[in-house]
């Protein structure tokens, strides 16, 4: 059960925002009912995250890869059950999801993979850390795609720190 009660949906005031979350995302999810506390924030989320999500150069499968690693990193269940079926959707195989808690063992990742892998975890459990993990990724990304890489991870390391501090989970009643 999440730490606040979530938004009151009813409220005309946010109901233009409402339907600009339902028109983006198909409903209002748990994460954006808590959101809709304070529009401005709902508002901003919104347009960041759909930019990382619908706008960017970043391949699909490497986006949704990250996503679900931060997930299991962070323990951050909401996250992983939103984010599992688009990573089949773009691409990632069910072996390949889990296989994620010990990645660094597995054969199922291809070399590209493995350095978005490897640049997720320094930049989840570090914050600093060696260059050279950075110019790997820049070696098969290229400039713009490892800087949309480095701020999905970035943003997406923000969602899961903002679902568990509020404790938004997928069962909870609306």
């Amino acid at each position: 059960m999440a730490r606040l009660p979530y938004a009151d949906l009813n409220d005309p005031k946010i109901q233009p925002l409402i339907d600009r979350i339902v028109a983006e995302r198909g409903s209002v999810l748990h994460l954006y009912q808590m959101l809709l506390h304070s529009p401005p924030l709902a508002q901003g989320w919104l347009t960041f995250f759909t930019a990382v999500r619908h706008q960017l150069s970043l391949p699909g499968d490497l986006r949704e890869l990250v996503i679900m690693r931060i997930a299991h990193l962070n323990g951050a269940p909401y996250e992983a059950d939103q984010h599992a079926p688009i990573a089949l959707k773009e691409g990632l195989t069910q072996a390949q999801l889990d296989a994620l808690p010990s990645w660094q063992e597995a054969t199922v990742y291809t070399d590209v993979q493995r350095c978005i892998l490897k640049l997720c975890d320094e930049m989840t459990r570090h914050i600093q850390f060696d260059a050279a993990v950075l110019n790997d990724v820049r070696t098969h990304l290229g400039d713009r795609q490892t800087v949309e890489l480095a701020a999905t991870i970035a943003g997406y390391n923000l969602v899961s720190r903002f679902l568990e501090a509020l404790q938004i989970h997928s069962h909870d009643a609306r």
